[in-house]
């Protein structure tokens, strides 16, 4: 079984473990609350009550089969604050709560080596800058929280009762060492959260090793018998690059939902700057992982068309369909997609989002338009950078929401200006979880391996050159634009009201 904790549900996939071939699946939801701007926050409770309906559902339709293995996946940083028996001190920080900028832009003097893997500084939606936040804002929680963790580890002690870290997690938003093995407590003092390192799980399992048992209770709660399994996993989309199979160097793998990321191997160490990492030994041994992304994608065209023009499913599809017969940039309309901040190149978590251009004449459809090429700008400004560090891009494997709205992909591959594979499989997530708990059952000589008996169908995208020119036309106003409006927003902050 695959377990996929995203926004706003849980996926949990159920699948052949001797073909791997997707035996059914079920999904429940849990709510997110804004009680500030830029706040995000969820009940980890709600989590687990939709785990046991999703699971229930899915054991009841399929006659109960026996699950040997499971894996589990979440957004991150998703931040929990517990103590030792689980049990939620707080709401937690979700993902794309943006508070802690001021905290994010602390940056130790003189520089700790580690932060070289992060790009020399954290990002606001990581753990540590989440846990400065809390250190900072409620001592009295931060101090009488006995477990500061991840959604990642918090399902994983429920399942277990033991407190694990993926090594991908830690990695890439803890400021974990893994060549050296080791957390930095000093580093943690100095961002401003000290003694975090006594509060976080420091058994750290990489992707594909074990993390525990199923309890007694857990088998009951998700409606499982016998003796399961829990696989390490880690974050939901770099886990999807095991479904994708991007895992060797030069493979970039484009995951579009709710937000975006584009991840992407690297056999030696090249420095992006703007991009998250590089990361080594991250999620494949002897390998570096570069990240770039953008915390408000689907989340825009869905806010425009459902809160702002209050549509409805089939009024949203009318609106696509409209918005497709617009050609890019023939309204004069410019978006700045930073609804929520930008992860990279900019790193600029202050940053909110624009319309440029508007006048009377304006309607709708091209304003989503608008949006939509905002978001697929920003999708070929991470590409450019990559491309100008000297990172080498031979494949592009695309997956997530993305492909249902049709307009936003092939904007995308357009402005990119190269083919996109786009999986036939949406959720590549929960394949990558099960190849990795295939992996801790020993049906896989290695992860690796795994990844290559499981390869996925794709079909293929190609860019039209005159679209593509285009955009290249606007990308250039769109960063022109970002440099012109970013000093407007700095240090606002996300805790501002």
């Amino acid at each position: 079984m695959g377990l996929d904790f995203g926004t706003g549900s849980v996926r949990a996939g159920l699948y052949d473990s001797a073909c791997g071939a997707l035996i059914g699946f079920e999904q429940a939801g849990y709510d997110t609350r804004h009680p500030r701007s830029g706040w995000a926050e969820q009940s980890p409770l709600d989590w687990w009550a939709a785990l046991g309906r999703a699971s229930q559902a899915l054991m009841a339709r399929h006659g109960r089969p026996r699950v040997s293995a499971l894996c589990v996946c979440t957004t991150s940083s998703t931040v929990v604050v517990s103590d030792a028996a689980g049990t939620p001190l707080r709401p937690a920080l979700l993902w794309m709560d943006c508070r802690a900028s001021q905290e994010a832009a602390r940056v130790p003097d003189p520089p700790h080596p580690v932060m070289a893997f992060s790009g020399g500084a954290n990002a606001v939606e990581w753990l540590v800058p989440k846990a400065a936040w809390l250190a900072r804002h409620e001592p009295g929680v931060y101090s009488r929280a006995e477990r500061i963790c991840e959604a990642q580890d918090f399902i994983n002690f429920q399942l277990t009762g033991a407190w694990t870290a993926s090594r991908l997690n830690a990695c890439c938003k803890w400021n974990y060492d893994p060549l050296q093995q080791k957390f930095f407590p000093e580093l943690f003092a100095a961002l401003g959260a000290p003694g975090l390192l006594d509060k976080l799980p420091t058994q750290v399992v990489p992707v594909g090793g074990v993390a525990g048992h199923l309890s007694a209770a857990a088998r009951e709660h998700l409606g499982l018998r016998g003796q399961v399994l829990v696989a390490q996993g880690g974050i939901d989309a770099h886990m999807a690059m095991l479904g994708a199979g991007t895992i060797a160097p030069a493979q970039l793998l484009f995951i579009g939902g709710t937000s975006i990321v584009h991840l992407i191997h690297t056999e030696n160490r090249i420095a992006a700057p703007g991009m998250w990492g590089p990361y080594p030994d991250a999620l494949i041994a002897n390998s570096w992982l570069i990240e770039g992304g953008q915390v408000s994608a689907g989340s825009v065209m869905d806010w425009l068309a459902g809160k702002i023009f209050g549509l409805d499913a089939a009024g949203q599809r009318q609106l696509m369909a409209e918005a497709a017969r617009e050609l890019p940039g023939a309204s004069g309309l410019l978006v700045l997609d930073y609804w929520m901040g930008n992860r990279t190149p900019y790193r600029a978590p202050d940053l909110r989002g624009a319309v440029l251009g508007l006048t009377l004449s304006h309607e709708r459809a091209q304003i989503y338009r608008a949006a939509v090429d905002a978001v697929a700008l920003g999708s070929a400004n991470v590409v450019r950078v990559l491309e100008q560090s000297g990172v080498p891009i031979a494949r592009v494997v695309a997956a997530g929401g993305i492909q249902k709205n049709p307009l936003w992909l092939q904007a995308t591959v357009d402005a990119c200006g190269m083919p996109f594979d786009v999986a036939d499989q949406e959720n590549l997530t929960l394949i990558g979880a099960a190849i990795s708990a295939l992996n801790a059952l020993g049906e896989s000589a290695s992860l690796v391996a795994g990844v290559h008996k499981h390869a996925q169908p794709f079909r293929r995208l190609l860019p039209d050159p005159g679209m593509h020119a285009r955009y290249s036309r606007m990308l250039a106003r769109y960063r022109a634009a970002t440099e012109a409006v970013q000093p407007l927003f700095a240090g606002r902050g996300g805790s501002a009201p």
